[in-house]
């Protein structure tokens, strides 16, 4: 099984990928958070704001999947589902374009990450300036939410965060959805699924060979954290509460950690909410749940 052929990429002289990705895109219309690295976030808000009198909606930065090499937060299905997240979940999502790999490795992506952070940061000490976010957003409630790489964005993110003054915002929960982490030694549900028709082994091995830096194998602390030597290890107990999803047939169930809320099934694969509407529902509701009990609560203006 030919892994550039799975993942639609072509790698050229020049050590940059050719991507011929199918999913399609919904035209650019995001904010730009950092013109240097060409870096923007594209903001949803419900249509309807919450019924209870001065509920105002958490915010929920989001981190699409792909590998780190391909998609982007305008790829339709992701697009679809922050649409969704906003109405479903009553929140504030500001969905990511961070920088792909291997024109960018990591930690560019968490850098990224970072970086949009930090323009919520601004945006809520500018709540003058925008009258919907004056009066509907609460930023003291903030969630990292990502799905495979993205969740992998979204705990390295929430590790550096820790240093952070990030005032007004609070960062209570990260969301990690199937999240993506490696390691040289196999798990029993990567061998299992090898051949996955999804996503098969090749192609995860490739993905880690063109995101992480230079001469840097799978136990390295960007994608295996618990081997990894990692300066920012001591600070896994600091995060707050995670939800962590997985299912029985994604080859990474294996590779999930630290403080959580979790919700395993045992029939499903990898990225299964993007192809049944059912899942989708079960894994809104069950986002939703998590959020709400966070402490969700009502604020006076």
């Amino acid at each position: 099984m030919d892994p550039y052929k799975v993942l639609y990429i072509t790698p050229n002289k020049d050590g940059s990928l050719t991507r011929y990705c199918p999913v399609p895109e919904i035209p650019p219309t995001g904010i730009n958070d950092n013109p240097t690295n060409k870096t923007w976030v594209r903001v949803f808000r419900p249509l309807n704001l919450p019924s209870v009198n001065n509920l105002k909606l958490p915010v929920v930065i989001y981190f699409h999947p792909g590998g780190f090499v391909i998609c982007s937060t305008a790829s339709s299905p992701f697009h679809q589902f922050c649409t969704k997240m906003a109405s479903e979940l009553q929140v504030l999502v500001v969905s990511v374009e961070y920088r792909l790999a291997p024109e960018n490795r990591l930690p560019c992506a968490y850098e990224d990450a970072i970086g949009a952070i930090l323009w919520v940061k601004n945006q809520a000490l500018m709540k003058s300036t925008n009258a919907f976010i004056c009066e509907n957003v609460d930023f003291s409630r903030c969630f990292l939410m990502g799905a495979s790489s993205g969740g992998n964005i979204a705990y390295h993110a929430g590790l550096r965060s820790l240093h952070l003054d990030l005032n007004p915002v609070k960062i209570i929960g990260l969301v990690l959805n199937q999240p993506f982490f490696g390691g040289v030694e196999r798990t029993n549900s990567e061998t299992k699924f090898v051949h996955d028709k999804v996503f098969p082994l090749c192609a995860a091995d490739l993905l880690w060979e063109l995101a992480l830096p230079s001469e840097s194998d799978r136990d390295h602390e960007y994608s295996n954290p618990i081997v990894g030597a990692s300066k920012c290890s001591g600070d896994i107990g600091l995060l707050p509460e995670c939800y962590v999803r997985g299912c029985g047939g994604d080859p990474l169930i294996d590779r999930k950690g630290v403080k959580v809320v979790t919700k395993f099934s045992d029939e499903g694969f990898h990225s299964n909410e993007l192809f049944d509407e059912e899942v989708a529902q079960d894994l809104v509701k069950g986002f939703k749940d998590f959020i709400y009990s966070s402490g969700m609560q009502t604020t006076s203006n």
